[in-house]
């Protein structure tokens, strides 16, 4: 707090006194405004007119004792008083700052002479004092407010301290975790955190900025004995000067309900999944009793084409995707008449044309299949080729999906490894030179040289 012009009042009976001090003042500071009365009464009726800054009484006045201006603490913030007197007595000192005078002067033509520097010292203690004190309201009255908010919220609201004791925790805890707040009180709050769940609370604040506020879900033992689920937001109060944390504030909710809803959700997804993954073999069962003649070459395509995945670096949700995609690369020839599919020699020019539209019926046969989407990849073009020669598209080079280029490679080399009614497999050998010799014209290159070097790895034989 700051002034323009410092209002006075001096509250003086004796001239020679008055002007003493007037003339102090008019020497030192043209910023103060000196009003002087003579009486108790006289400063009264100028105190409603006009609040002064800084009040300058003599003790003993014709109407009485300046003391009675004093504020006796019931206003601490009531205009600051030094008060005079014509000779020094302890006891009366002791009495007027304990009463709330801000200083205590013997009169003295050096005292009253110096008396602007001892009202300047007074204002500032004065504003000192004034403004701890409104900072001591205003806290208090925070902490009341808090509380006000705290005791009637539906969430449990906490203060705990650094080393995780709990200083306040509102009503809703007994609501919550079947608790009385001082139950809780002065406890460890991590006491009650589940194991598993412990590093959540402790690690909450590490590494994290400060100043914001952050929500976990974690697992509390109830009073019952049974553990339910809180949703914890907690935020680090800090030291105003240092910057340390000095505790937490925290609103928790129980989520339990939530919790099983969701588990029931995530239940209910593994289910169908699972329901997926079961028609999805049993398509593949279907398809190699019909097609006897390739039966068993969907599983192991499937099978080596995850191997050399996994060493590509695809991630686990990716060959998930891969897995369906190769067990489902032929499904297209549930729509070949079972004359083509089941021919015992090599097809002809028109039936070849017919079981080239295979990847075309597998991908309107599965893309109206959410739940396969990232799947099609493989039934619809593993016959695509690096040189642009294959079919349905003739796409080329890597315009061709990645996991397709893959696959082609597999599905090629166990189509060679295998026997078939109309030929005898290949021997190992001529099967690697096959596709060596092809890498950069029907396959891509690298994809060959890294299916090799699985091959090798795991010596898988035709």
């Amino acid at each position: 707090m700051t002034y323009d012009v410092i209002n006075i009042l001096l509250i003086e009976d004796e001239d020679p006194h008055a002007e003493l001090i007037q003339r102090a003042f008019e020497d030192q500071n043209s910023k103060v405004l000196i009003h002087r009365v003579r009486s108790l009464t006289e400063a009264r009726a100028h105190m409603l007119e006009r609040e002064p800054a800084l009040i300058i009484a003599d003790w003993r006045l014709p109407d009485g004792e300046s003391m009675e201006l004093l504020p006796n603490h019931n206003d601490p913030l009531a205009t600051p008083i030094i008060l005079m007197t014509s000779y020094g007595n302890e006891r009366i000192a002791v009495e007027a700052l304990k009463s709330g005078a801000l200083d205590y002067v013997v009169k003295s033509p050096e005292s009253m002479l110096d008396m602007p520097h001892l009202a300047e010292r007074a204002i500032e203690q004065w504003l000192a004092r004034a403004e701890r004190i409104r900072m001591q309201r205003a806290l208090l009255e925070s902490e009341a407010q808090f509380r006000l908010l705290a005791e009637n919220a539906s969430d449990m609201i906490s203060r705990i301290g650094t080393d995780g004791r709990v200083l306040y925790v509102s009503p809703a805890c007994e609501t919550i975790l079947g608790y009385m707040p001082e139950e809780l009180t002065g406890t460890i709050s991590h006491d009650i955190v589940h194991e598993l769940d412990q590093h959540l609370v402790r690690s909450l604040f590490k590494g994290m900025p400060l100043d914001a506020t952050y929500t976990i879900a974690y697992r509390a033992l109830h009073k019952d004995g049974n553990y339910i689920w809180l949703e914890t937001s907690a935020r680090a109060i800090l030291d105003r000067k240092t910057g340390e944390v000095i505790e937490v504030h925290s609103a928790s909710r129980d989520i339990t309900e939530r919790k099983k809803a969701e588990k029931a959700l995530q239940d209910a997804h593994d289910h169908l999944r699972e329901a997926y993954e079961r028609t999805i073999e049993g398509w593949v069962r279907a398809l190699d009793l019909r097609d006897r003649e390739t039966e068993g070459h969907t599983q192991r395509v499937t099978e080596l084409t995850l191997i050399v995945a996994s060493t590509l670096g695809f991630s686990e949700e990716e060959l998930s995707h891969i897995r369906r995609g190769a067990l489902l690369h032929d499904m297209g020839k549930m729509a070949i008449p079972d004359e083509i599919l089941q021919k015992p020699g090599p097809l002809n020019e028109s039936e070849w044309e017919k079981m080239r539209r295979h990847p075309i019926y597998a991908y309107e046969m599965l893309s109206p299949i959410s739940y396969l989407h990232r799947a099609l990849e493989i039934p619809f073009y593993h016959h695509e080729r690096w040189d642009g020669s294959g079919y349905p598209h003739g796409l080329k080079g890597e315009n061709i999906p990645l996991v397709a280029r893959l696959f082609a490679i597999v599905d090629v080399w166990d189509a060679l490894s295998t026997d078939r009614p109309y030929r005898k497999k290949m021997p190992r050998s001529e099967v690697i030179a096959y596709l060596k010799e092809n890498a950069g014209k029907l396959f891509d290159p690298r994809l060959v040289e890294a299916f090799m070097s699985v091959i090798e790895k795991d010596n898988h034989q035709a």
